[in-house]
């Protein structure tokens, strides 16, 4: 199915809901999306030892979250790189040292207070984004509060928020019956996608493992944590008029529901 116009969206969902599924079904449903993962940025810059990559190192080396400014620096420098994002600061652009944040520390202490001069960074100045179908991505991993959100609608607009919501009894059971082929990552659910052989891959025929955060405990306090910063996310997004709510007891009852809105809106 091909899109029409730029579909510039995040997914909110609690931690297990099954994010990653929907965003590997939409990119296969719709060619021209593209994922942007905030994690995956981190880490070629840090494997390429960029300015950004090795700050960024730093910082999390030292137990520190990485600042709001320099995570928008780091989807700035991509949009504007893939030619995205045009304005002030366009074309391909290069992380230096000088666009790098040195205050990170002081920004983590206080972050839903965030605050930059744009006049004196390209980077965080507001862009003009591409609506060429082919510049249309779900952005993974941020922003993550309201505080971060409004300063990404100064850089570059989310135009779809979706809310992915699945009962916790539901979830419960999904993270209890989750094992892992760790080496590959190859992930096997007993209630659905159970290996061919229990307990055992089926491409390698290696032991499976469950993961140590796989769960009731560990869970009830992610998703706490979760519900805190994802319902004044989902309200930011709500007075825009950009939030989509989808519910479903599975990823197969959902996935049809976002093919749905996608074509309405994009297509």
């Amino acid at each position: 199915m091909s899109l029409r116009r730029a579909a510039r969206v995040i997914l909110i969902g609690a931690p297990g809901v099954g994010k990653g599924t929907q965003t590997e079904r939409l990119l296969q449903r719709f060619p021209q999306l593209q994922s942007i993962s905030t994690g995956d940025l981190l880490r070629a810059n840090v494997k390429r030892r960029t300015a950004l990559g090795i700050h960024a190192e730093g910082v999390m080396k030292a137990g520190g979250l990485v600042a709001d400014e320099v995570m928008l620096r780091l989807i700035s420098n991509e949009l504007r790189t893939r030619g995205w994002l045009s304005g002030q600061g366009g074309g391909q652009p290069v992380m230096t040292l000088n666009s790098v944040s040195t205050h990170a520390s002081e920004e983590n202490d206080n972050n839903n207070n965030y605050a930059h001069d744009s006049s004196a960074d390209p980077y965080l100045t507001p862009g003009r984004p591409s609506d060429d179908p082919s510049a249309s991505f779900i952005l993974d991993g941020y922003p993550r509060n309201p505080a971060q959100a409004a300063t990404l609608d100064e850089i570059v607009p989310i135009n779809l928020a979706i809310s992915i919501i699945t009962p916790f009894s539901v979830i419960l059971d999904r993270i209890a019956g989750r094992w892992v082929h760790e080496p590959s990552g190859r992930v096997y659910n007993t209630s659905f996608n159970a290996p061919r052989v229990p307990g055992r891959d089926d491409v390698t025929g290696e032991v499976l493992t469950q993961r140590p955060d796989d769960n009731i405990e560990t869970y009830t306090r992610r998703l706490e944590r979760f519900r805190e910063s994802s319902e004044p996310l989902m309200e930011h997004y709500a007075k825009k008029g950009l939030l989509l709510e989808v519910q479903g007891m599975s990823s197969d009852e959902i996935s049809p529901k976002l093919y749905e809105e996608f074509e309405k809106r994009f297509c």
